[in-house]
């Protein structure tokens, strides 16, 4: 049996274990675009902060590839599928013959539009190696710019006020990380940036950027300029699906699959921030690019793909990160359609700085914010994930001492 992996993030990596635990003697051939060994992708703001060193993060040794028999091709680009053929092709020309496919390709960043996109200290904060070559910038900086208010730009812009630059954070939206978070927990995530020295700018977008050689300023929407020496363009991602021929695999934002995680095309499998799989919550396709649906999906892949047909449930979007001095969490489906289906329950502690809201659709929990006291969200996430039934007056589960386990049938 022969296996092309395109990728090695962690889906591809977790997917070329499974394969090799139940094929000892498969061929697999692994292709990547990036050159760095399988690193933790969500700790490269850690090293752009500095508190986390380049050696910290990868998460398998130097030895990976030969010891699972694996032919890494390292630093190229996969250009074509051919499904008929059964063939892949990089940009270098090599072509790799397939009996089974997994797309595992991740996510690119999503460009902006804007003049002087050509000049120098722009940078995009996906990959190890884009976050050492603002590294290599930093000593000659003092003003950033970060633009996106999500949880890359949240991170970027952290990160360069630890390294002491006076940082502005330009948000489209009204208030931070609006994809994960509803408007009361912005407002308040809002409010706690700025008390900590983050200028926030919000409901402009950059339309051009000005300098001779090297970015010195930016023009944004509402007339203003904002000087700068250095920007980080953090407005989410889109998956890198530029090789994948539309017309013999399905594709929505992402590779769409079934629930063993096959696309349209028999043989060729997709995981990770390239695939577009049932959300739990949502009851529809979504693409939850995360880092523990990236795990899940590439080792249930590589399995399907290596002959044990395991099922995978679906996915579901979740976050947890400390912002400053709050505590946020979330997860599932935080901001409902105006619909009567959905049941919305908040609670609001201004004095304590806290916040909890619960997402109901009929009598299952679907999503659900917390802002400080986050203790119980694995306990939330777990009544989301199995789709249990509350039926309990709604009103007590605002109780700020509800114990959710409580909810839990015995055997979970």
């Amino acid at each position: 049996m022969q296996y092309v992996i395109i990728g090695n993030g962690v889906a591809g990596t977790h997917a070329a274990e499974s394969i090799r635990r139940l094929d000892p003697h498969g061929v697999i051939t692994l292709i990547a675009a990036e050159e760095d060994a399988p690193y933790c992708r969500p700790m490269i703001s850690m090293l752009l902060e500095g508190s986390a060193a380049a050696a910290q993060l990868p998460i398998r040794g130097p030895d990976f590839y030969d010891a699972l028999k694996i032919d890494a091709v390292i630093g190229k680009r996969v250009r074509a599928i051919d499904v008929a053929a059964r063939t892949v092709t990089t940009d270098a020309g090599r072509r790799f013959a397939f009996d089974r496919l997994l797309i595992a390709s991740g996510a690119d960043p999503r460009p902006i539009k804007a003049r002087g996109l050509h000049l120098e200290n722009l940078f995009f904060m996906r990959t190890a190696a884009q976050v050492r070559a603002m590294l290599r910038a930093l000593p000659a900086c003092r003003r950033a710019l970060v633009l996106g208010g999500g949880l890359v730009g949240f991170k970027a812009a952290y990160a360069l006020l630890r390294r002491g630059l006076a940082v502005t954070l330009l948000i489209r939206s009204g208030h931070p990380l609006s994809m994960q978070v509803d408007p009361q927990a912005g407002a308040m995530i809002l409010a706690s940036l700025r008390e900590q020295g983050l200028t926030v700018r919000v409901q402009a977008e950059v339309t051009a950027f000005e300098g001779q050689t090297t970015v010195r300023s930016a023009h944004l929407s509402d007339g203003s300029t904002v000087p700068c020496d250095l920007v980080v363009i953090g407005k989410g991602v889109l998956p890198a699906l530029d090789f994948v021929p539309r017309a013999a695999i399905a594709v929505d934002l992402g590779v769409v699959v079934d629930q063993y995680l096959e696309t349209s095309a028999a043989g060729i499998f997709a995981a990770g921030d390239a695939a577009e799989a049932h959300d739990i919550a949502r009851k529809t396709r979504w693409v939850n690019a995360i880092w523990p649906e990236a795990v899940t999906q590439g080792r249930l892949a590589g399995m399907n793909m290596a002959g044990r047909p395991t099922p995978y449930r679906g996915s579901l979007g979740r976050n947890v990160i400390r912002i400053f001095d709050l505590d946020v969490m979330s997860g599932g489906l935080v901001n409902p359609p105006p619909d009567a289906r959905y049941t919305v329950l908040q609670h609001h502690d201004p004095g304590r700085r806290r916040y909890r809201k619960l997402v109901f659709r009929y009598d299952r929990l679907v999503g659900m914010v917390l802002v400080n006291a986050i203790e119980q969200g694995g306990v939330l996430l777990s009544l989301i994930q199995g789709e249990i039934p509350i039926r309990i007056r709604r009103e007590a589960l605002m109780a700020p001492t509800f114990n959710f386990r409580q909810l839990l049938p015995a055997t979970v």
